[in-house]
């Protein structure tokens, strides 16, 4: 049933589903296989203040091990992550070196959408870095866990779900192994942006009646590619190196790395050196200790450099004057524009003259030890966790850098930022084993705290650019600039009681009870403490009676768990309110004084989330066959809302409150099947997972149906957009274009949208179009999901990862109102369009010249909104095992090598039919856009750094 309906439902799936059919022919071979199903699952799967057979486990988690995530090399282990999990989405905030993801596990719950994040674990301790300060070689396994029956042991920190990360380790007795993990690559463009030659520039501009004019820099029949002047493929390398080992009595695990992402746009550049250390001692037969340190720099060049003025420039106008000299400023479109020359050598040529880097140390640690009690079975551990985090950014641009006025002012700004964090554990577990019983039972008092400060000064006027941002002290006094705003501090606290209990009879019941208790610092007096209870059950039908003749099916588990859990979703002293401080001349005297912001809320409290979960898992074939199908509802509670307040209070940030609800539900499924299994020979494995979740608000503020400066809809997803509904170009004969159109200057080629309007009797509109034609319009996608083979033939391997969705919106500035690159007038360059004109009517986009609304065409956001469907495939690796017998002679362990193609393929795509771009945004709302048009959590494909094809070239070492 299922597989029939993936193969209807996806094409890459239908593929996988009739692969399949091979591994029935598996069934003669292990239908006399008896051995005890529970010796048949051994995994382990890590559930946070513990472990758990997989066999066992009643909640919703996922585990990816490290193996996996190294098959994808990458800077960042999120991106290997991307595609391996149902129900884990992951997407880009930008494709910059270094840029952080953003991970969303079953839905948005918040209208904040930093609020959204899901709580990172680093070896038992919360984690106060990023998954991209973490190399993929020091991971053991990272384990998700997804509903609320598995999260509440977190608490309020696990209101998003959890990612434990599990480090590796040395293993007792263990002789010292060395390993040495290394790719290097090159980055390459994985597609232009679509804009226009010399030639179509010129004939857009013909065909919108020249209204634009060459300006002093163009000319007819030049044809300057400014991308190709501006990107450059790229290297990318990394080297780890790594020696673990152990004794009777303990283990120990040392790793370095380094990596090193330039970027094929000019000056940007991404460096990491990492340090691990790892030790478990037994002292005795009752007492162990250990510890565990990351510690990493990095080096993060260029981020200020986009490639927005590139692209807008026009392809007429040379780089080079009329004596062949590099221009430094071009004047174009009837010499309204002007700009500097942004091109790979003007900006390599810059030197001393412009910075833009971050530097950050980071070290998180944690100490533990663990001694057994006279009582057999129980031990008390303490875990203690000491973070340090500090960043420091500078900038510096000189005179005339970036400005078409060669004697402007330098300017220059340095900022730092610390993080201390420490949390302390307290654990009491029991593990014991009675007969056909088993119970775990665990017991936890904790306490954390973080602080943060930064602070941040500029200054203008910088008197050489060999200071640049180190001393500005030396620029005039008047010149210096510190703002309250711009400096801060904050300390949060959080005390926790937690007591987890999970007891299974003769592995076939299982039942799993918590109950965590937190006090956050955050929210206000009298409502900081909240308690989260959560239960989950399991059934293993596979060792019942009735099943020992079905020895075809080895694991088949129902199971079930409700939970609440919290989200403290607010920043620090929030509850209190907040003041600006406005500067103000009294007399002839420099002042300042403050006023309200934000009103205080001495009742803010928890957002509140319900979750249930169903699931059941299965294994078929010896397990060659094996896969989880779940559903979910969440229902979040308390959503904290900004409420405006009357222009009268005097209070123009309003104030917050817990006002909203938002509801999460879904489907979710994964299958993997080894197909062929051919000892010394042939093998074929694949697998595939498929998630569709809805969101949903259901009530703001006030009873408020709609906030249409949030765009925040009651019934409609977090996501939403709210903007009229393109339906076509108006074309002649049209009827009523006078009427919905009256404005002047529309003709047909204009952008025609839906009109929700009456009609009189003699069925003519009773209106014009107007505002209240806009749609809402829900952009999360359909469904959505992964796949992945791999083909095996004695040492040789072939496997790749692809990903697929299906429906949502994507939202493309380029081809909307935002960009200011498809103004179809002709001023700066344009994106390659099928227009409107006498000879082509049935075109998508306007004719040019037509009904502006502000710089654009009128409604043409509407035609930034695109069918965000696709199939693609996000890995190649072709690799080789030398063999044993080989590598014995040389006193190795393994010796693998192997080429990675990156982002190689878009099967299917609207988006990418149309533009030749990847499907995948690479943006925040909020970035790289001309003007103000989405919100910061929606993600846009915008004009940051294209998306880039890699082709990587490793080896995997170990003695």
């Amino acid at each position: 049933m299922n597989r029939f309906y993936l193969a209807k439902t996806n094409k890459a799936a239908l593929f996988f589903a009739m692969a399949l059919l091979p591994a029935g022919m598996a069934y003669a071979q292990v239908k006399k296989d008896t051995l005890p199903k529970e010796k048949k699952i051994e995994e382990v799967v890590v559930i946070g203040y513990g472990t758990q057979r997989k066999e066992a486990v009643t909640g919703s988690v996922v585990t990816v091990k490290g193996e996996t995530l190294r098959e994808v090399p990458t800077a960042n282990i999120t991106q290997a992550l991307q595609s391996r999990s149902a129900g884990v989405d992951i997407n880009q905030t930008s494709s910059k070196p270094g840029a952080t993801m953003k991970i969303r596990i079953r839905g948005t719950r918040s209208l904040s959408d930093s609020a959204n994040d899901p709580l990172i674990v680093l070896d038992g301790i919360p984690f106060v870095g990023s998954l991209g300060d973490i190399s993929s070689s020091d991971i053991k396994s990272v384990d998700i866990l997804k509903d609320a029956s598995a999260t509440a042991i977190y608490g309020s920190r696990g209101a998003n779900g959890v990612i434990l990360v599990t480090t590796n380790r040395g293993s007792k007795g263990q002789k010292p192994r060395f390993t040495y993990n290394s790719f290097t690559g090159s980055q390459t463009l994985f597609s232009r942006y679509p804009m226009m030659n010399g030639a179509q520039l010129t004939k857009l501009r013909h065909d919108a009646n020249n209204l634009i004019q060459n300006g002093d820099s163009e000319k007819d029949g030049v044809d300057t590619d400014w991308q190709k002047l501006y990107y450059k493929p790229a290297i990318i390398t990394n080297h780890d190196v790594g020696v673990s080992g152990g004794t009777e009595g303990g283990n120990y695990n040392v790793g370095l790395s380094y990596l090193k992402q330039d970027a094929i746009v000019p000056l940007q550049s991404y460096e990491r050196f990492g340090l691990r250390l790892g030790l478990d001692q037994q002292v005795g037969k009752s007492f162990k200790f250990g510890f565990t340190t990351n510690s990493n720099y990095v080096k993060s060049e260029g981020n200020g450099v986009a490639s927005a003025p590139t692209l807008g420039y026009s392809p007429l106008a040379s780089p080079y004057d009329e004596f062949g000299n590099p221009r430094r400023t071009l004047t174009m479109s009837s010499n309204m524009d002007q700009a500097w020359v942004y091109t790979r050598k003007s900006l390599d040529a810059l030197g001393d003259k412009y910075v833009d880097e971050t530097k950050a140390f980071s070290s998180y640690n944690n100490i533990y030890g663990e001694v057994k009690l006279p009582i057999d079975g129980l031990k008390y551990r303490i875990n203690v966790g000491l973070d340090f985090r500090t960043s420091n950014s500078g900038n510096y641009t000189g005179v005339g850098v970036f400005n078409t006025n060669p004697t402007s002012i330098s300017s220059a700004g340095k900022g730092n930022n610390q993080t201390y964090h420490w949390t302390i554990e307290n654990l009491l577990t029991y593990d014991k084993t009675f007969g056909k019983h088993k119970i775990n039972a665990v017991a936890l008092y904790s306490s954390e705290q973080n602080t943060y400060t930064s602070s941040y000064m500029s200054a203008k006027n910088v008197p050489a650019d060999f200071f640049q941002y180190y001393n500005l002290g030396q620029s005039p006094q008047a010149d210096i600039t510190v703002r309250p705003e711009d400096q801060s501090y904050a300390r949060t606290g959080l005390v926790s009681y937690m007591g987890r209990a999970m007891y299974t009879y003769d592995n076939k019941y299982m039942i799993t009870a918590t109950l965590r208790r937190d006090g956050a610092s955050v929210l206000a007096e009298g409502h900081k403490w909240n308690t989260y209870p959560a239960i989950s059950v399991g059934w293993n039908i596979t060792n019942e009676n009735f099943m020992k003749t079905f020895q075809f099916v080895n694991l088949l588990k129902l199971r079930y768990g409700w939970g609440e859990t919290s989200n403290q979703a607010i920043a620090p002293y929030t509850t209190l309110g907040s003041l600006t401080v406005n500067p103000y001349n009294f007399g002839g005297a420099y002042s300042t004084g403050v006023s309200i912001n934000t009103a205080p809320n001495p009742f803010l409290g928890w957002e509140y989330s319900k979750t249930h979960n169903a699931g059941l898992d299965f294994g078929f074939l010896n397990n060659r066959i094996n896969g989880t199908v779940e559903y979910y509802r969440t229902h979040t509670s308390g959503i904290l809302q900004n409420k405006s307040l009357p222009p009268t209070s005097g209070i123009p940030g309003g104030v917050l409150q817990n006002v909203g609800d938002i509801e999460n539900k879904g489907w979710e499924a994964s299958l993997n099947a080894v197909i062929i299994d051919k000892p010394d020979g042939f093998s074929w494995d694949a697998g595939v997972n498929w998630y569709a979740n809805k969101n949903k608000i259901l009530s703001l503020a006030s009873g408020a149906q709609r906030d249409e400066n949030n765009l925040w809809f009651v019934g409609h997803n977090v996501n939403a957009l709210y903007d009229y509904q393109y339906v076509g170009l108006w074309q002649q004969g049209d009827p009523y274009l006078s009427i919905l159109e009256p404005q002047v200057g529309a003709a047909p080629g204009m952008i025609k949208v839906l009109y929700t309007g009456g009609y009189n009797a003699d069925g003519t509109p009773v209106r014009a179009i107007g505002p209240e034609d806009r749609q809402i319009i829900d952009t999360n996608p359909d469904w959505q999901g992964g796949f992945n083979m791999r083909f095996a033939y004695k040492g040789f391997e072939l496997s790749t990862v692809g990903a697929f969705q299906k429906g949502g919106v994507l939202i493309s500035s380029i081809y909307g109102s935002a960009g200011y690159l498809n103004r179809l007038t002709g001023r700066g360059n344009n994106v390659d369009v099928d227009y409107y004109t006498d000879d082509n009517t049935d075109a998508r986009f306007p004719k040019p010249g037509g009904l502006l609304s502000g710089d654009n065409p009128k409604y043409l956001s509407t035609l930034g909104l695109f069918d965000a469907s696709y199939v693609k495939l996000r890995t190649i690796t072709l690799g080789y095992n030398l063999s044993k017998d080989f590598l014995k002679d040389l006193n190795i362990n393994s010796l693998r090598v192997y080429f990675t193609v990156t982002n190689p393929l878009i099967i299917y795509s609207p988006y990418h039919k149309m533009s030749g771009m990847d499907p995948e945004p690479n943006s925040t709302g909020d970035q790289n856009q001309a003007v103000s048009g989405y919100k910061n959590r929606q993600l846009i494909i915008g004009t940051n750094n294209p998306a880039t094809r890699n082709f990587i070239l490793g080896i995997n070492l170990s003695f």
